[in-house]
């Protein structure tokens, strides 16, 4: 307590002073127009300021909750969807939502991971879309977390159609552009323009057929050359990836052993 007296004994002429200047100040504020107003005017935008910053991080984390609770509700829909199809594997398709942890857009291999594993039901070579597109399949799986082998890993390969004639090619990336793979095995003879829309083939039971994939941005058929050269812009915007859905089929057991029977 002495100490704090000898500080303010020390320095009382300058705390004196400091008081009068706020006083001063107070006085010609209160008692002018304009720096009144401009005081005033001062104090609202702060607080205009304040309730905008707090209102943006409320309506985040609404916004959060909000897309969760339309992607839990988009994959119970499907669910229904998919009890009611007659299609092939449609009575055996469930679908499960997950969301994305850590993921890498930018190597020849990336990968996903998911906040879902074996305790969940995921097994591996399950298919995994989003509302976009098509986005993997599933590579390793432990108890509570999974990765996916997304398409625009090197080593992924994904039988697909064009929508507009059913003609049949296999999309591959080059590791290059995340945004871009190739589609190959498509003769010289098959007419590819640009904006032509790309989708699964439903050739293989890891993806029901028509989930969509892409479109042609570019084709080139050189003269001589037997098939084309073609680049899909990708629908899945890996780069903004968070919500994921998981495609499970009852039934990709019982066709992966019987194709591993044919080896």
């Amino acid at each position: 307590m002495q100490t704090l007296l000898k500080i303010l004994l020390r320095y009382s002429n300058f705390l004196v002073f400091i008081a009068l200047e706020v006083a001063a100040f107070l006085l010609i504020s209160f008692n002018n127009a304009y720096p009144r107003s401009s005081l005033f005017s001062t104090a609202n935008a702060i607080i205009a300021w304040q309730h905008e910053q707090l209102s943006s991080i409320s309506g985040y984390f609404s916004l959060r909750a909000q897309n969760e609770q339309l992607i839990a509700e988009n994959t119970a829909l499907r669910n229904q969807i998919c009890s009611m199809d007659s299609t092939e594997y449609g009575s055996a398709l469930h679908y499960m939502e997950a969301k994305a942890i850590q993921m890498t857009t930018d190597e020849l291999h990336n990968y996903i991971t998911i906040n879902r594993g074996s305790n969940d039901g995921v097994v591996r070579g399950q298919g995994v879309r989003n509302p976009e597109g098509v986005v993997g399949i599933v590579r390793t799986v432990g108890r509570n977390y999974s990765v996916v082998l997304p398409i625009i890993n090197t080593h992924t390969h994904l039988s697909c159609r064009f929508s507009k004639n059913d003609y049949v090619g296999t999309l591959q990336w080059d590791g290059k552009d995340y945004r871009f793979a190739q589609l190959t095995d498509v003769a010289a003879h098959m007419v590819v323009n640009p904006g032509d829309t790309i989708v699964t083939s439903g050739l293989s039971p890891v993806f029901p057929e028509g989930i969509p994939v892409g479109i042609v941005e570019t084709s080139i058929l050189h003269p001589g050359d037997s098939y084309h050269t073609i680049a899909i812009r990708l629908f899945t915007q890996f780069k903004r990836l968070k919500y994921v859905e998981l495609i499970q089929n009852e039934d990709l057991n019982e066709i992966e052993e019987l194709n591993h029977g044919l080896d």
